[in-house]
């Protein structure tokens, strides 16, 4: 991870002028009292009316230079701050998409969603309108000072000693706000998690007459973010009114002891009148600190979290040194492949070799760790024991990238994105899947019969995560943007459990024209019937393997679940005849 202090020291110069045109303008800021100092003593006292002309044009000049560089110093700021934010949030959204699954199991989105979002935007402001106040603050309380030292030492001791009381009561809250900005943080993620999950699954929310109960659950987490609101709102309230007592007594102080002064003549009036102006510039630098403190602790405590992001590294690893094919032709062995999540074995002792060109079928209960296959084919996981190769070689030793484009998969969770058909089809390659090639994947999938009747065709607008279309739909869709990727091998993972059986008849006879090698994971014995081996796992283990006919001769968990699916149509088939022969024989 790149710190926040390599982002900052990337924009130095431009932060250097931004200080450089704060300095100017709060210079020019602190040279309005000594005018006004001359006002008083030499035009309404020393009665030098001449000056006054020069003196007010002096006022006019100074409050045009110090909005020229004040507007210098607040976009100078905003430039770089935008530019620090847009970077960081760019390489967090890049380093967690190269993060394993594994991290995507153990993290919900919405707290994702509030790391890059959220927490990148206090970061924004940190490195932006609040690191200029804070510089603000300090030059024009600096500045002051030493513009109040100048006129009168003695009035100067009673902002010195107040000075550090306000900077001391600042700390205080930003240690106490530090701890409840955390908290709020949290608890904003889940909000977040919770509403992005109520609305996502709208639909079966409203089925299952669920309202009640997410409302309920809703308020229940927004009840917990107004607590910890409220919290931090006791602190700042609590701390805060001191900060006022503080900058409204001071300029009163200041003029009763300055005005003791000018009774003995120690300073002038004019003096006086400068002196309480200064005070009164160092109040609202004073009652920023508050704020500034405010905002100051919850960017920490959103770059503490950032960095917990940032901590993670990916459990898939490439090697540094990576084979290249030349050509992935497709040809895929299993040798005594197992695999084990958090404790937990998923798959045992899995072996098979799969020729370029042909087909394997694997079955099993839901459960057996048939889609867990398709998990570490592509590295999403990596095997316990054993070992897998693509075209001979080890797929550990070849770059994700080479493994994962040479792979089409239909997913048994069918997730389309919110953009047009075309775009969706062609996701698997974007710059390379033409017009003609998207028309003939959707052909072969079955999804033209519905596509051409749109208003839009192939140009019609999805919704969220295909929102509007049916489960069919959607899978053809899915079907379609495999097919249309042309890798060498395809996986179809359930691919068509929400077809109706005409429509899976017609993309099974379209898939025996496609040249690829094909896994086909399914629960219908018609989706995998026709390949060059099948595979039966249970409890993530092969107990059966062989061909549709040497399966059924088995009469093993094949056999049993090719009668639940037909038993039916095979009894009717078999009366036919026998009643047919009655028939003639009458």
């Amino acid at each position: 991870m790149n710190k926040l202090s390599y982002y900052i020291r990337k924009y130095w110069f431009a932060y250097v002028f931004a200080l450089l045109c704060t300095v100017i303008a709060v210079a020019m800021d602190m040279v309005s009292p000594q005018v006004t100092k001359r006002i008083i003593d030499q035009v309404i006292i020393g009665g030098e009316t001449d000056l006054l002309p020069v003196l007010l044009l002096t006022i006019l000049f100074i409050g045009f230079g110090r909005a020229i560089f004040a507007y210098l110093k607040e976009l100078t700021f905003d430039i770089c701050s935008s530019n620090i934010s847009s970077k960081l949030r760019k390489r967090l959204f890049k380093h967690i998409q190269g993060l394993s699954i594994s991290f995507f199991d153990k993290n919900n989105t919405g707290e994702l969603m509030s790391r890059v979002k959220d927490d990148i935007d206090r970061i924004w402001a940190a490195t932006g309108y609040v690191s200029m106040l804070i510089f603000e603050v300090l030059i024009h309380t600096g500045i002051a000072m030493f513009c109040m030292y100048r006129l009168s030492t003695t009035l100067a001791i009673i902002p010195t000693i107040v000075l550090p009381i306000v900077a001391a009561l600042a700390i205080l809250m930003e240690n106490k706000l530090g701890k409840i900005y955390e908290q709020i943080s949290e608890q904003n993620a889940t909000l977040n998690m919770v509403a992005q999950e109520n609305l996502a699954g709208v639909r079966v929310v409203k089925s299952f007459a669920r309202e009640k109960y997410e409302i309920n659950k809703f308020l229940s987490h927004n009840k917990q973010y107004y607590e910890l609101n409220m919290k931090q709102a006791k602190v700042f309230i609590k701390l805060y009114p001191y900060f006022q007592l503080i900058t409204k007594l001071l300029p009163m102080v200041v003029i009763l002891f300055g005005g003791r002064m000018v009774i003995k003549g120690e300073i002038t009036l004019g003096t006086l009148g400068a002196f309480t102006e200064y005070s009164m510039n160092i109040v609202w630098p004073m009652e920023m600190l508050g704020w500034l403190s405010n905002d100051l602790a919850a960017a920490f405590a959103s770059y503490k979290r950032i960095k917990k992001v940032f901590a993670e590294k990916p459990e898939i690893v490439e090697n540094e040194n990576p084979v290249v094919l030349d050509e992935v032709k497709g040809s895929v062995e299993f040798d005594n492949v197992s695999l084990e999540i958090n404790g937990k074995k998923i798959l045992s002792n899995i072996s098979f070799s799969l020729p370029a060109g042909k087909t394997i079928g694997i079955m099993g209960a839901t459960g057996a760790g048939k889609t867990s296959i398709v998990n570490i084919l592509q590295r999403f996981y990596d095997v316990t024991d054993g070992e897998i190769r693509l075209d001979g070689v080890n797929i550990k030793d070849l770059s994700l990238k080479q493994l994962r484009e040479n792979i089409s998969i239909v997913m048994q969770d069918v997730f389309l994105f919110s953009d047009t058909i075309s775009e969706n089809v062609r996701l698997g390659n974007r710059k390379k899947i033409n017009k003609e090639e998207i028309i003939e994947a959707a052909r072969y999938s079955q999804a033209s019969e519905f596509i051409d009747k749109l208003e839009d065709g192939y140009e019609t607008i999805i919704g969220e995560r295909g929102v509007g279309m049916s489960g069919g739909q959607k899978q053809r869709i899915s079907i379609a943007r495999a097919l249309a990727k042309k890798a060498p091998i395809l996986v179809l993972d359930d691919s068509t459990s929400a077809l109706d059986m005409e429509t899976e008849h017609s993309i099974q006879k379209a898939l025996l024209q496609i040249n690829a090698t094909k896994i086909i994971i399914a629960h219908r014995i018609s989706a995998v019937k026709n390949a060059d081996e099948i595979i039966i796992l249970e409890d993530g283990k092969i107990i059966e393997r062989g061909t549709h006919e040497s399966l059924l001769n088995e009469k093993g968990y094949y056999y049993k679940t090719y009668l639940a699916q037909y038993g039916e149509y095979i009894s009717t088939t078999e009366e036919l005849p026998r009643t047919g022969s009655d028939n003639r024989g009458l």
